[in-house]
């Protein structure tokens, strides 16, 4: 299949400056897409059946006007067919969601399409997205020098060493697990509040002394750097396109909450009912967490299986299924305060609400264990090649695990942990509840694998 389809990056001073060979791609194309201020900075072409008029780029910014009164009436989007201009090019402005945009896209497809997208379209870009909906061989990328290439040069900070994320329309929560002593940190941003927001979430995780920077219109005539310790640092002037930086400085109080499973049981809100920190970086263990995989939590209690999941590996996806109403609420605030605001919860009695999910790749029980309905409907779900781990404290429980390993195998394992505790006047470890833990992995091809 030839490539319908070219995406451009482009940098703060638009297309105008863009090489000689970009701009032929965008007189061939024809249809435009891309942001407002794109779209208004394009220069005219001649083309077989254009009119002498010239392009008039003022509909564009007119069209983002109404838009956005749109929006504040309350109204439904615009989604009538964008306007078509005397050089005979179809210019279409980008109108979030994104779900939109994407029907955007795939609605021309086929026909020659360019797209402007800001820096490297496949860092955290339009590209990036578009390779789950297009085959490599529709589309051609274009890069550009991206925000944090350019960031990084300005910050003398090596970009191997960095962490890259986007919190532009993301929860500024993304940045906890990232909250590490000497971490540095790079942040594509929403608007001029995502850098007040990451300043409060900084002091009250104890990092009020980490130096933050913005970096605005990077690359452009307006670039704009300002820098100061979080807490002290002066945001009223700082406008909508920047990138923000981090060093990580943590005062002495500050927990130490890195990605490696096995957080402290006082970092949860929980109601008692919690996988201990030991028995749970165990568990961790046996599902092996990776990059883009789907966990089930099947019960999830506080949410602190999903939780550690989901910070485990990169885009690490979890759903959290529970049908006590607290519990919920412990789940939602738990993933908040740890950064993985992105947990799904479900709620209502399992399997029931298992409905239409993904398939996942791995499968945690810690509940209701004996279930038979449960197990069969979780086993049922499983990718072919995923894990399933399930805990059990009961006599009832244990039988139930018990009889699977007879008839599916798998490892079965006993955990017991003691802890340091008073025996009247004496210190003593006192043990806790023993928990076997049976781990199995779905048959690829009708037979069970060996873990």
């Amino acid at each position: 299949m030839t490539a319908w389809l070219h995406i451009i990056g482009v940098g703060e001073r638009g297309p105008s400056e863009l090489p000689a060979s970009y701009k032929l791609l965008l007189s061939y194309a024809d249809t435009v897409i891309g942001p407002a201020r794109f779209l208004a900075d394009l220069e005219p072409v001649t083309r077989p059946n254009a009119s002498a008029d010239l392009f008039n780029p003022e509909f564009v910014t007119k069209r983002s006007f109404e838009a956005v009164a749109r929006a504040l009436a309350g109204e439904e989007p615009d989604h009538s067919p964008a306007a078509t201009y005397a050089d005979g090019r179809t210019l279409i402005e980008w109108e979030p969601p994104l779900d939109s945009m994407i029907e955007q896209v795939m609605a021309l497809r086929e026909t020659p399409t360019v797209i402007l997208a800001s820096g490297d379209p496949m860092w955290f870009g339009i590209g990036a997205t578009l390779t789950r909906y297009l085959l490599p061989s529709e589309f051609v990328i274009h890069a550009h020098p991206s925000a944090f290439q350019l960031a990084a040069a300005r910050l003398h900070w090596p970009l191997q060493s960095v962490a890259t994320l986007s919190l532009h329309g993301r929860a500024v929560e993304a940045l906890h697990p990232q909250l590490l002593p000497g971490n540095r940190i790079l942040a594509l941003t929403s608007d001029h509040t995502t850098v007040d927001l990451a300043i409060e979430l900084l002091v009250d995780r104890g990092y009020g002394r980490s130096l933050v920077t913005t970096l605005e219109n990077l690359g452009g005539p307006d670039e704009k750097i300002t820098a100061d310790e979080a807490e002290n640092f002066n945001s009223r002037e700082v406008e909508d396109f920047y990138v923000l930086a981090i060093d990580c400085v943590p005062d002495f109080t500050a927990p130490l909450l890195p990605p490696l499973p096995g957080l402290p049981d006082e970092v949860f809100v929980t109601d008692g009912q919690l996988t201990k920190r030991e028995v749970r970086a165990a568990t961790l263990a046996k599902l092996a967490p990776f990059p883009g995989a789907l966990l089930w939590d099947v019960g999830a209690g506080s949410g602190s299986i999903a939780i550690e999941w989901m910070r485990a590996a990169r885009d690490a996806k979890a759903v959290a299924f529970e049908r006590e109403g607290e519990r919920l609420q412990m789940i939602a605030v738990n993933a908040a305060a740890l950064g993985v605001p992105g947990l799904e919860i479900v709620s209502g009695e399992a399997p029931g609400t298992f409905g239409r999910k993904a398939p996942p790749d791995a499968i945690f029980m810690g509940g209701d264990v004996g279930n038979d309905d449960l197990f069969d409907a979780c086993w049922s779900a499983l990718k072919p090649g995923g894990r399933l781990v399930a805990n059990a404290v009961t006599l009832d429980a244990e039988h139930a695990l018990y009889s699977r390993h007879l008839q599916l195998g798998g490892e079965l394992t006993r955990i017991e942990i003691s802890a340091l505790d008073r025996v009247g006047g004496h210190r003593a470890f006192k043990p806790r509840l023993a928990v076997t833990q049976w781990l199995v992995t779905k048959a690829m091809h009708g037979l069970v694998v060996t873990p």
